[in-house]
């Protein structure tokens, strides 16, 4: 086992509502396939309203690559297909009929097939969705062949799931997502692992795969910067990536055929009754989660974590990557003199308040924004929070004015959104980074074509 690599830079945001480590299944009748998860997928529809399906059926394919599909997670039928402005298409909704009948893919050793058969697999059956790629954070190119593949088998963002706790119950399928993925790069397979935290025998005891140990504040359970840390993405290099549940997702295939998504969300924050771990199928409406397990009416859904997630509404459903659904306070209430007050219960990195003083305690955060949007702050506080050997405010006024070269030289292809979440969130300047560096990775792809 490797040395431990030890992030210095970083920041911890303690909130209210960690999961408790109980379990609770909950079921729905109706499912959705969001397009708007996959970025650079234009997708066109295989079905249409009316059409019967069972799990693991493809729905859509990608304009682009029409070898890339994505499947239904239920079976029963195609409700609708809900479209926004220009008619584009924002969800594929499925009514379940209760009796999760599978597509059947045929059951196989992944250690027997050669690597196009594996991928041949993983594409029909839809399940290749779930591998992603750097640079441009996508969907993996099954015509390149990656250097390596990594997985980040722990979250440090807010309230992040256990993610020991969402495998061990599920150690042959992991095993054997492993054992495919061997199949798909010449190179090493990384699990990344935080070190005296991880406990779990199905990573500590995971065969095929080299075992590297991380220790430090958020970020450093992005797989972007264990990444940077081990083998950084330089132009031309490939680097595909997946998180531990999708590992699982990819065994279950081998093992029995079938398109199996059931899996394991934390449903967490300080508006939630009783922060647990509900058993789920990807893509489940949120309704009959929250149905009589939120405190108050003024809060905010959010698919996924605090800093990177997606707000939903109460009739959402949760989203194909995320293992978390968050429930925090609305931010919509005026606070005169906030900033002001030297407050214990306000959160703050610049130690505006003095709650700096109380490094163990947790807060009750809402959305607000504690400012306004104006020209960048040059405070030298993101280098602080940002531990890549790269310029981050030099790379985002990159983008800003699209310099190809610059954005190279800077490390435009290492990065993707969440890897400047914390810096947004420090950010007296109140600018939408996520939003900026999305808008770079998608120009530069679309330049490099």
């Amino acid at each position: 086992m490797s040395e431990v690599i030890k992030i210095r830079k970083g920041l911890d945001i303690k909130l209210v509502g960690q999961a408790e480590k109980k379990i609770s299944e909950v079921k729905s009748d109706t499912y959705a396939l969001k397009p708007p998860d996959f970025v650079g997928v234009f997708p066109k529809m295989f079905l249409k309203e009316g059409d019967p399906v069972k799990a693991g059926t493809p729905v859509f394919f990608d304009k682009y690559r029409d070898n890339i599909v994505f499947s239904s997670p239920v079976s029963g039928t195609i409700k609708e297909i809900h479209r926004g402005a220009k008619r584009k298409m924002l969800e594929v909704r499925i009514d379940s009929n209760g009796k999760m009948e599978y597509e059947d893919y045929g059951a196989a050793d992944p250690l027997s097939l050669d690597r196009k058969q594996v991928i041949e697999k993983l594409m029909k059956s839809g399940v290749w969705a779930n591998i992603r790629q750097r640079p441009y954070s996508v969907i993996a190119n099954p015509e390149s062949e990656p250097k390596a593949i990594h997985i980040s088998a722990f979250d440090t963002a807010p309230l992040g799931p256990d993610m020991d706790f969402l495998v061990e119950q599920d150690a042959k399928a992991f095993q054997a997502g492993i054992n495919a993925l061997t199949k798909l790069t010449n190179g090493k397979v990384h699990l990344n692992v935080r070190e005296g935290q991880t406990q779990s025998r199905v990573f500590l005891d995971a065969k095929g795969v080299q075992v590297n140990r991380f220790n430090g504040p958020h970020p450093t359970g992005n797989v972007g910067v264990q990444i940077h840390h081990l083998d950084p993405v330089n132009k031309g290099d490939v680097v595909w990536y997946l998180t531990p549940v999708a590992v699982i997702f990819v065994g279950r295939l081998f093992l029995t055929g079938t398109y199996d998504v059931t899996r394991l969300i934390s449903f967490c924050g300080s508006e939630v009754k009783d922060p647990q771990y509900l058993k789920v199928i990807t893509g489940t409406a949120i309704a009959p989660i929250i149905k009589d397990r939120i405190k108050e009416s003024n809060i905010r859904y959010i698919s996924g974590n605090v800093l990177t997630g997606d707000q939903i509404d109460k009739n959402g459903y949760l989203g194909f990557y995320h293992d978390q659904l968050t429930v925090i306070p609305e931010g919509n209430e005026y606070e005169m003199f906030g900033w002001a007050m030297p407050r214990f219960n306000k959160f703050s990195y610049s130690k505006t308040y003095f709650s700096w003083l109380l490094p163990k305690k947790r807060y009750d955060l809402d959305t607000n924004m504690n400012g306004g949007h104006r020209a960048f702050v040059l405070t030298g506080e993101y280098e602080r929070v940002f531990p890549m050997d790269i310029y981050p405010l030099q790379l985002l006024k990159a983008i800003i004015v699209k310099d190809i070269d610059l954005m190279e030289n800077l490390g435009i292809y290492e990065v993707d959104e969440e890897d400047f979440a914390l810096c947004e969130f420090i950010d007296a300047s109140k600018t939408e980074m996520q939003v900026i560096v999305r808008e770079g990775l998608d120009f530069i792809r679309k330049e490099m074509q």
